[in-house]
């Protein structure tokens, strides 16, 4: 059985074709960058030859990006469209849906349900899962949604404090989000540790990120509500922030709400906090590092956030196991892990400098000794979405 699973974003696409035999191998692997412009840029790997291209095009729309991937796919990978069992997408939100579904017409629907706390998500994944159903009639498309994983939630974890008819007639409630990421970081670490009994904080670092408290397997409290806006700051998203401020800034400063709402979702976060330096840590970390107090404490107010979190996960779940680290910040930023972690040694949390400074992915870096393990992991998002397609079409 090949699935083909594929990652969509406002301005990119990326993909991998499993073949989920008994080994569960990545056929091939390629993506779409800048898609939109007319400077796009094209990559592509064969695993069964070697061979790999990467090259110029004009990206238009997601179409286009699509043809062309679709075009390599049968260059020595397969050999006709009718070999892919179905596409998978990791898709983010939708209203009244959840879990792992055949994206119907209905379903895109209630995704567009919820483009107003989505909307750097939902409407590029909405126009593109279309694009492939006009090119792949035939192929069942398959979306595994990033709220699943936090579907058993504890009322007192997703309720908001708001009028509960509010609540229960619009369907507001903490959702959670990252959830691939944070379930495989949590398999993981279970198989790891030989233990499904765990208390752990497994923490999704990249240009989005949320933590989640796992125990026993089971997703219990994380930091993202309703929308993506909320939890420990992004790269250009705010984050936690009193909702007053909003209120201030149209009634007092003079500004439009949509301005206020174009400036939270895309430049805040680590980007507002360093003065508009960067949205990448590495680049706030270089001006940090040459004395640009703006960056120095959008660094520290990332961490502080991240240790905070740590903290409240450890009381909820009564103790905690482990620390698990993934995405792009938390596989590769020591600093952001150290920061993160200092002072936590009350919790039994004690970290290794030295394991810290370049480890591989699946090292543990907490110090000998130390009652909770720290790992760092390389997360695997796209095997979780194959594995669940490939569980729904076998259950037909």
């Amino acid at each position: 059985m090949n699935i083909l699973i594929c990652n969509v974003g406002s301005t990119s696409l990326k993909y991998q074709l499993f073949d989920m035999s008994a080994d569960e191998k990545v056929l091939c692997a390629g993506g779409a960058e800048r898609v939109g412009t007319e400077n796009s840029v094209f990559y592509h790997k064969n695993n069964l030859t070697g061979d790999a291209i990467r090259q110029e095009e004009a990206f238009p729309t997601h179409r286009e990006a699509i043809c062309v991937m679709l075009e390599q796919l049968l260059c020595g990978c397969i050999s006709s469209l009718s070999e892919i069992s179905c596409v998978g997408f990791k898709v983010v939100h939708a209203k009244g849906v959840t879990g792992v579904q055949y994206l119907t017409e209905e379903v895109l629907r209630a995704m567009a349900d919820f483009n107003s706390v989505a909307p750097a998500h939902n409407p590029p994944y909405i126009a593109a899962i279309r694009q492939f159903k006009n090119l792949m009639p035939d192929t069942p498309m398959i979306g595994s949604f990033e709220t699943a994983f936090h579907a058993q939630l504890p009322p007192e974890a997703y309720l908001y404090p708001i009028p509960v008819e509010l609540s229960k007639e619009h369907s507001i409630r903490r959702y959670g989000f990252h959830g691939a990421s944070l379930e495989y970081l949590s398999t993981w670490t279970a198989k790891e540790m030989g233990r499904s009994d765990l208390k752990l904080v497994c923490c999704h670092l990249g240009g989005s990120g949320s933590l989640c408290a796992v125990k026993n397997g089971i997703s219990i409290d994380t930091t993202m509500g309703m929308g993506l806006q909320c939890g420990v700051l992004q790269n250009n998203r705010i984050g936690d922030m009193d909702p007053y401020i909003i209120f201030h800034l149209v009634e007092e400063c003079g500004m439009e709400l949509s301005e206020v709402k174009k400036m939270l979702q895309s430049k805040s976060g680590l980007y507002g906090m360093s003065g508009g330096v960067s949205n990448d840590l590495r680049d706030i970390q270089a001006a940090a590092e040459n004395g640009n107090e703006d960056c120095q404490n959008a660094i520290k107010a990332y961490a502080y956030g991240i240790k905070k979190y740590i903290g409240a996960y450890a009381a909820a779940m009564g103790g905690v196991d482990a620390v698990v680290f993934g995405g792009g910040i938390g596989r590769k930023s020591d600093l952001v892990r150290a920061l993160s972690l200092e002072g936590l040694d009350f919790l039994g949390i004690k970290l290794d400098a030295d394991k810290n400074r370049n480890p591989n992915g699946g090292d543990d870096i907490s110090a000998d000794g130390s009652p909770v393990r720290i790992y760092v992991v390389d997360t695997n998002e796209e095997i979780i979405v194959a594995r669940k397609a490939k569980a729904l079409l076998e259950r037909q």
